[in-house]
């Protein structure tokens, strides 16, 4: 994987801001949806499609690509968004989020849209099939790389414990997972709801490597999976940090945004009819203090 630079970061750092306003107004556009998630995530799954993956927008189904499966698939707005950018379909077609017929489904449908790996809905069985991906490939002599992308809050399920038990078990090299261990579910915040820590010891526990970082810093985040691909006796487990509704000062860090879309949310800092224009207006300025920061 390529190295890093300023001017990269830079560029990585543009196009997370673009896929957050596009998935915005795709939500704005379907009136439903998820935001806390989607907007804490852009980070990652931009760093993920534009500098990590091994894959082929023209080709999704390229045997020697990389597989993301994303388990929390309420998030899937962020994916799309980043799919579309990448190339896999045209910006404009985000717009039909949630809408009958659409291919971009309220949860991944993998045979509606090619270059998703996997279907998802119910949370905990991402990791499941992403330890089965990972053992297959495995088995066929394959050496790509399986990316399960997962929230801290289905770790409430008792599925991801047994994946992760399997994993560590078959030593999957070939297994990243990445946890957005944004502190909330749509209940409120995790260790209210049902107490997860400690995450670290209890995946060491499993026989994993486990890696803390900053889901915002892409420096940090492309350092853990070159760490990732460098241990080849355990799977690896990312721990990645965010602000949940990063980006959209009203929405960060409040559980209430956890599966609203704006203009459907709580009303205590903004009307519901100025919520999308806000976000708008504050995902537009966004870039412009990012940019301010590197000079």
């Amino acid at each position: 994987m390529a190295h890093l630079h300023d001017e990269k970061i830079k560029e990585l750092e543009k196009k997370a801001n673009e896929i957050r306003q596009t998935l915005i107004e795709s939500l704005i556009e379907a009136g439903s949806g998820h935001s806390a998630g989607p907007l804490g995530m852009a980070d990652i799954f931009t760093l993920l499609y534009f500098h990590v993956l091994e894959h082929d927008p023209k080709k999704p189904d390229w045997p020697e690509r990389d597989r993301l499966v994303l388990s929390n698939g309420h998030i899937c707005p962020v994916q799309y968004a980043t799919m579309a950018h990448a190339g896999y379909f045209s910006i404009k077609e985000t717009k039909t989020l949630r809408k009958l017929g659409t291919r971009l489904q309220g949860h991944p449908h993998r045979t509606s849209l090619p270059g998703l790996e996997t279907t998802s809905g119910p949370l905990g069985s991402g990791l499941s099939q992403a330890v089965g991906m990972a053992i297959a490939l495995r088995m066929d002599g394959k050496k790509n790389i399986v990316y399960c992308l997962m929230s801290d809050g289905e770790h409430d399920a008792g599925q991801t414990w047994e994946a992760a038990m399997l994993a560590g078990r078959e030593k999957l090299w070939n297994l990243v997972a990445i946890m957005d261990r944004n502190n909330i579910q749509i209940d409120g915040n995790t260790e209210d709801i049902m107490p997860l820590e400690p995450l670290r010891a209890k995946y060491e526990a499993f026989g994993w490597h486990v890696i803390d970082v900053g889901g915002h810093d892409f420096q940090e985040l492309n350092s853990a999976i070159d760490e990732a691909k460098a241990v080849f006796e355990k799977p690896t487990m990312i721990i990645a940090h965010t602000i949940p509704g990063k980006g959209v000062e009203y929405m960060e860090r409040d559980f209430r945004w956890h599966g609203v879309p704006p203009g459907k949310g709580p009303e205590d800092k903004f009307p519901r009819d100025k919520q999308g224009a806000e976000a708008i207006k504050e995902l537009r300025t966004l870039w412009g203090r990012i940019k301010s920061e590197h000079e």
